[in-house]
């Protein structure tokens, strides 16, 4: 799997990873622990690495945590995650909490920009006491990029996670030149659209073009087009499935689309 440099660092990341909203919120039966357990081997197998998580997502930061500690892989996966409380305190003791339950956190992020100012400057602290590795904010929608951005020119920052498609490309206008401006590591989230794209391309047979860039199924075609964005560092599209966090982590290695095939790639889709 291909990687990008952290800015921040110089550190490698894998371009891929994977998404834990929804799909890890369970009670961890032995069969979901199974099949969650097979998408963590999954992913690690590919050469991926991040597991991006949040509070937000009831339990799946504790899901997550278990099967890192069962299959002694903390040394192989970057965990982010993120803050989403307003207030001081609250923001340490919830990130405390998702510490106990991940075990170590490499990136803290304030989940939504919310109460951004106070979190971001905890994060800070963290930082420096090296508690965590990295700090970024999150958004998932384009309404907010304007905040997004406002935070990103006034604040030193490792990270940005926004939401990034090819039906969704508001982030190539601002966000990912500066980014790329101000040496800021990028995480997409929604890289197939939210999903709709994804259910719309399944029925429809994979364009000539796709071949050339190593694509074998619409999945990698949509992250591929994230991917080659050259400001992008990982996307981390959303899975409980092993059979697709295999199939994502195909879309990190072989060609990736230049900029005159992924202008074609946005006018083939009647995008």
């Amino acid at each position: 799997m291909y990687t990008r440099p952290i800015p921040a660092t110089g550190a490698a990341l894998p371009v891929i990873g994977c998404g834990t909203w929804r799909a890890f919120d369970v009670d961890g039966t032995p069969e979901e622990r199974d099949r969650l357990g097979g998408v963590l081997r999954a992913l690690v197998q590919a050469g991926g690495s991040v597991i991006d998580s949040s509070p937000m997502y009831g339990r799946a930061e504790a899901v997550v945590g278990a099967l890192i500690r069962a299959a002694d892989a903390h040394d192989k996966v970057f965990i982010a995650t993120k803050v989403w409380t307003s207030g001081k305190a609250a923001g340490i003791a919830q990130m405390q909490r998702s510490m106990q339950l991940l075990g170590g956190i490499a990136l803290m992020q304030v989940h939504n920009l919310l109460d951004w100012r106070t979190q971001l400057a905890t994060l800070r602290q963290s930082k420096l006491d090296g508690r965590i590795a990295y700090l970024g904010i999150t958004h998932y929608s384009a309404s907010a990029h304007g905040e997004l951005e406002a935070v990103m020119r006034a604040e030193s920052l490792d990270f940005v996670q926004l939401n990034y498609a090819i039906d969704d490309r508001a982030a190539e206008r601002r966000l990912l030149p500066l980014a790329a401006d101000r040496g800021i590591a990028v995480l997409v989230n929604r890289p197939f659209g939210g999903g709709s794209l994804l259910r719309t391309l399944a029925g429809r047979p994979l364009p000539g073009w796709a071949a050339d860039i190593d694509c074998r199924s619409w999945a990698h075609v949509l992250l591929k087009y994230v991917i080659s964005h050259p400001a992008v560092t990982c996307a981390i599209p959303g899975t409980g499935s092993p059979e697709h966090m295999r199939d994502n982590a195909l879309a990190g290695s072989g060609a990736l689309p230049d900029a005159s095939l992924r202008t074609r790639m946005v006018a083939s889709l009647g995008l």
